[in-house]
């Protein structure tokens, strides 16, 4: 499980990255010190109760509790390694224990959304994530982050995420089966 969850905490790294390259694109301001590493840290939290709801349906009880810890360990530890970038946070553990912290706190949050195994996160679960970022975001960008992380960020989030763990998470010599929405007409 700790593989995997290196895995997955490698591509919630690099999600998080073109998020907020697409977002400032879009011309939202995400500035290099606390702001940015909030969203860092928001998205990798979303990330990690996603992914946590992803491993309810393909594994057994004991293996999605050594997935999801060692996913919510493995992203401290990303968090703490960038921290230098992120913050230039002087204090070592600092990072990854707010990290922790928050990821607790949002665990509680996203309890009480779905995630439907055909349209994914439901649209409380989404809007809950934008509502997260728009206390991190100027007043400037507050009317249109909560679309741009529903409609755009989310999903692509989403995506990556479930075709990356059906592939981890398919038993072995069987081929994964793409989600429904990546599917075409037809198929």
């Amino acid at each position: 499980m700790s593989e995997l969850a290196s895995v997955i905490a490698m591509l919630g790294w690099k999600l998080s990255q073109e998020a907020i390259r697409r977002m400032r694109a879009a011309q939202f301001d995400i500035d290099i010190g606390r702001q940015y590493f909030d969203f860092v840290c928001e998205y990798l939290a979303f990330l990690l109760h996603a992914a946590d709801r992803l491993a309810y349906r393909a594994l057994d009880a004991d293996q999605r509790l050594a997935f999801t810890t060692a996913l919510a360990l493995k992203l401290a530890e990303v968090v703490e390694d960038n921290r230098d970038m992120l913050m230039a946070e002087p204090e070592p553990g600092r990072c990854r224990s707010h990290f922790i912290d928050l990821a607790n706190l949002r665990g509680a949050d996203y309890a009480d959304f779905a995630y439907d195994e055909k349209e994914g996160p439901d649209f409380g679960f989404r809007r809950f994530f934008g509502s997260r970022l728009l206390e991190i975001v100027p007043e400037k960008d507050h009317s249109w982050v909560i679309d741009q992380i529903m409609e755009i960020e989310a999903p692509e989030a989403i995506k990556a995420l479930e075709s990356t763990l059906a592939g981890l998470f398919a038993p072995a010599g069987e081929t994964p089966r793409r989600p429904r929405r990546e599917r075409n007409v037809g198929e």
